[in-house]
């Protein structure tokens, strides 16, 4: 119970800056400068790296509509390495050929912003009044992208919250580790202080004991002194008579 309550903790702190943006995953209609000229597009800001989120969108255009982007082409005020996948054939889109391009720029850190344009050819764009269609069909395809993308942030800012739970599990069970560690080690010291205070008591106790003794043979050492002494002077004494 514990573990779900702080994996849900760590999520909802992952998942609430992506709720509280009304702008993320919702298609607009905007204007890439293109060539040098304003084209109409289709752009939604997603959740991630730009760097990710341009590779998830090749992969995801290549998986669901077969169209392979290449990087190529120039942007406008100096811009370049745009996506487009020329004269390829996009049933969803058109039963003709079309060019279908795709820029990624980063509002911040953690946001992208994807815009999906496309036309017959470099003279041809759609736009919502000459070819709604396929103008339309743009939106729908941006739509489905930005589905896309939604699903993976989430499933992205669930695994990192795995990640920081699994992590977050490893060091709790490193700090049980080391607090029973120390607990045992301060165990142990405090029975080896209870066992040389009890030394030291019996050492007291020996040391009053041999003090004792110490003055007794003192006293015995000078008597044995005393005792020698005076057969030392009988026997000079004797030594003079004879």
């Amino acid at each position: 119970m514990q573990k779900i309550f702080l994996f849900l903790l760590l999520l909802a702190g992952w998942l609430a800056p992506a709720l509280a943006s009304a702008q993320l995953y919702d298609v607009r209609a905007g204007e890439v400068n293109y060539n040098k000229k304003p084209r109409p597009a289709l752009k939604v800001q997603v959740d991630g790296k730009a760097t990710d989120v341009r590779e998830f969108l090749q992969d995801w255009m290549k998986s669901s509509y077969n169209v392979k982007f290449k990087t190529g082409g120039v942007l406008g005020m100096g811009k370049s390495d745009i996506l487009m996948a020329k004269q390829t054939p996009a049933s969803t889109v058109s039963g003709k050929l079309v060019d279908l391009y795709a820029t990624i720029v980063a509002p911040s850190d953690s946001v992208a912003e994807v815009m999906i344009f496309g036309g017959f050819d470099d003279n041809t764009f759609f736009d919502p009044s000459s070819t709604k269609t396929e103008y339309e069909a743009l939106r729908a395809m941006t739509q489905n992208f930005a589905g896309a993308a939604r699903l993976k942030a989430y499933r992205d800012m669930i695994a990192e919250a795995e990640k920081k739970l699994k992590a977050t599990e490893k060091e709790k069970e490193r700090l049980e580790r080391e607090q029973a560690a120390l607990k045992s080690n301060t165990e142990a010291n405090l029975a080896r202080i209870e066992e040389l205070k009890k030394k030291n008591i019996e050492n007291l106790v020996q040391s009053r004991a041999d003090s004792a003794a110490q003055v007794k043979n003192k006293l015995l050492l000078d008597d044995s002194r005393l005792r020698l002494q005076r057969r030392r002077d009988r026997l000079s004494a004797l030594d003079r008579k004879n």
